[in-house]
């Protein structure tokens, strides 16, 4: 199996540039709109693509992607049709993907069967929201998981000791918080993102990408000063709120200078 996302860095680093890392929900405002939502980033220089999969609860997640998951969930997404999505993506494109999802549909779809199905249809990584790795271990169902590049997720406010715990388990890349709270374009990125980056860095040599609440290429540029991608998803979602006709065309003219931004 091609190993996408250290295939991707590697290349990015060779060339002294960034990751731009693009949240989108699964399905969002429907199939086809969302696999031509993926294909347009990833046409325009998305360089990893991060999928949430639609659920009735996502307790992370600020208002806007808790709209984009409701109206994916009403036009008949699933976690199966996600993984059917991942597949008409790959018949076309290499850009890597990574899930961004809670546990509770993974677990009703089965938690090996899948990580296994997910794989082979193409997905990279997962992030898994509400389950931290000590927690996995200590359940046999949660620990037979492969194929999929386990993402972790590191705030500002994670103590010491468990940024140390959730970096040397990480694969893939790192998501670290530029702020707390839900997911969302309300805050602006805390200055403090230098110190947390470094401060995840004293553990691993994974890249770290940072994301939360940013908007424009001026906090782009800002993130990318430090960390070794951005990651950008309300922002990107609420075009396709907005546009809901012509969804791509709206957030490729929206994502355009935040890439050029960090190039």
């Amino acid at each position: 199996m091609s190993d996408r996302l250290s295939k991707t860095f590697a290349d990015l680093k060779a060339a002294k540039h960034k990751a731009f890392v693009a949240y989108i929900a699964a399905g969002d405002p429907d199939f086809d709109k969302s696999l031509e939502i993926m294909k347009a980033l990833a046409d325009v220089g998305a360089d990893i693509l991060e999928l949430g999969l639609p659920f009735s609860d996502p307790l992370a997640d600020g208002i806007v992607n808790q709209m984009a998951a409701d109206r994916a969930l009403k036009a008949g997404m699933s976690t199966a049709r996600s993984i059917e999505l991942i597949r008409e993506f790959r018949k076309t494109h290499e850009t890597p993907i990574v899930l961004f999802t809670y546990l509770n549909p993974i677990y009703t779809y089965g938690f090996e069967r899948f990580h296994d199905d997910a794989a082979k249809a193409g997905a990279d990584g997962i992030l898994l929201l509400d389950l931290p790795p000590d927690e996995a271990t200590q359940n046999a169902d949660l620990a037979k998981s492969s194929g999929l590049k386990p993402i972790r997720l590191i705030a500002p406010t994670t103590p010491a000791e468990r940024v140390k715990l959730l970096a040397e388990s990480a694969d893939g890349f790192i998501y670290a918080l530029s702020r707390t709270g839900v997911t969302g374009a309300h805050g602006a990125p805390s200055e403090t993102i230098p110190e947390l980056v470094a401060g995840i860095k004293q553990h691993t040599d994974i890249p770290v990408c940072v994301g939360f609440g940013i908007t424009t290429a001026e906090q782009a540029q800002m993130v990318a000063k430090s960390a070794d991608g951005i990651i950008v998803g309300s922002a990107i979602v609420k075009q396709v709120e907005l546009n809901p006709k012509s969804p791509a065309q709206a957030v490729v003219a929206f994502v355009l200078p935040l890439i050029e931004a960090i190039r």
